[in-house]
């Protein structure tokens, strides 16, 4: 029988962040959950393809832009589970069983990661508590927490749609609060946008375009606003 998770990965000029991405997932390997690895990558410069292929991924190219990435690599997985990765995110080592015991107990949900930052700042920790407890009340996790889900529910939702951005948030809140869980393993994810911007205020800035989506403001105008 084959193992049940696709896990689908994103990147462009990722080669800083993606062997520790790639490296994480080891453990799901060991414990025969991985069918494969599917790296889309959107026209990178640097080694990102070539360090992927070493690690034995399957290897996309696309137009760059992650909704369509996410869309192409999960029409071209064949496991009965995708696990959608942001390659500047690695996962901790009990991801692999935690991931199993929610496919075994939780079949009919979707699931995200917990979040941490790779940071020793004082607002590393500020942040990412309240990103859980965001999860865990409105069942809208960060893209950067990761999202497995079956293949069933993601046909069912209509998957990701080809938007500029907030296609994580779109796909979410389509599962809906009821189907999604928060796992305890985390996704520890690069601080770098936060460390450039200041903690604070780049929170604030992804709150109020998050705010503004939901008051319909169309993902091409705020992607104009997102860097």
């Amino acid at each position: 029988m084959p193992a049940p998770l696709s896990i689908i990965i994103p990147a462009l000029n990722a080669e800083g962040d993606l062997p520790a991405c790639l490296e994480s997932l080891m453990p799901g390997l060991g414990a025969g959950l991985i069918r494969e690895v599917i790296l889309v990558d959107g026209g990178s410069s640097d080694a990102t393809v070539e360090m992927a292929e070493a690690s034995g991924a399957v290897i996309l190219g696309s137009i760059p832009g992650r909704a369509r990435q996410l869309i192409k690599g999960a029409a071209a997985a064949r496991g009965d589970w995708l696990l959608f990765l942001h390659a500047d995110t690695a996962l901790s080592p009990d991801w692999a069983e935690r991931t199993l015991t929610h496919m075994a107990d939780r079949p009919d949900k979707a699931a995200a990661f917990s979040l941490r930052f790779r940071s020793d700042a004082p607002p590393a920790k500020w942040l990412a508590a309240r990103a859980n407890r965001r999860s865990r009340w409105l069942g809208l996790p960060y893209g950067d927490q990761g999202l497995l889900v079956s293949r069933t529910l993601y046909d069912e939702t209509g998957g990701y749609e080809d938007v500029p951005l907030m296609e994580d948030v779109k796909l979410v809140r389509a599962i809906g609060k009821s189907r999604l869980a928060l796992l305890s393993a985390e996704a520890r994810t690069s601080a770098a946008k936060y460390e450039r911007d200041g903690w604070r205020k780049r929170a604030y800035r992804n709150a109020w375009l998050i705010i503004r989506h939901h008051l319909g403001a169309s993902p091409e105008k705020l992607a104009r606003a997102y860097d």
